[in-house]
């Protein structure tokens, strides 16, 4: 789940640091004198573009939902059609994460939390997201259940990273792809 690149401009630099802010520091350590600090900003030129915690928390979601549409469409776009190919894109968005983003997902990880945490409404963008996944997911050819089960074994196995409860690695990962790749029988 890379994110996409964003442009240098006072804003995302501001949401950068928000972002690092919470991963690094945690939620209690975000506020928007140091999140202005962090970015390299005013507190002023901080507040013409998010005039509360809530209204940066809110930037960080929506951007981070905007990045997960754009990633799952462009892994969708690769996946050949017929039955299961959303369930395809999912397996193969979730097992297609290299080493070098997994740094990526725990930002994104921290940022659910962190909204979660003060305002569970905030993220309303990224489970509209999951909403239009599962959606597709329910007309996607496949026998009834193992679409939907794909989803969440991924995001299982997400959220296992996140907490460090278990992540697994080589044999493992290769056997839990299969057994998911398994279950895209067509109905």
């Amino acid at each position: 789940m890379l994110l996409t690149p964003r442009e240098n401009d006072t804003r995302n630099r501001v949401l950068d640091a928000a972002e690092r802010i919470v991963q690094h520091r945690g939620v209690p350590a975000l506020t928007l004198a140091a999140a202005a600090r962090e970015a390299g900003v005013s507190k002023g030129g901080l507040l013409y573009h998010f005039a509360s915690k809530e209204a940066l928390l809110r930037g960080m979601i929506e951007r981070l939902a905007q990045c997960f549409r754009q990633q799952f469409e462009a892994v969708l776009a690769t996946v050949p059609e017929g039955p299961g190919r959303v369930a395809r894109a999912v397996i193969a968005w979730h097992f297609g994460i290299e080493r070098a983003q997994v740094q990526e997902a725990e930002r994104s990880a921290a940022i659910f939390l962190a909204a979660h945490h003060h305002f569970p409404q905030l993220l309303d963008p990224v489970r509209r997201i999951a909403e239009l996944i599962r959606e597709q997911l329910r007309h996607d050819g496949l026998k009834p259940g193992r679409a939907l089960a794909v989803m969440a074994a991924c995001d299982g196995l997400f959220l296992n990273h996140v907490f460090g409860m278990y992540r697994p690695e080589g044999e493992d990962i290769a056997a839990l792809h299969e057994t998911l790749l398994n279950l895209l029988e067509p109905a």
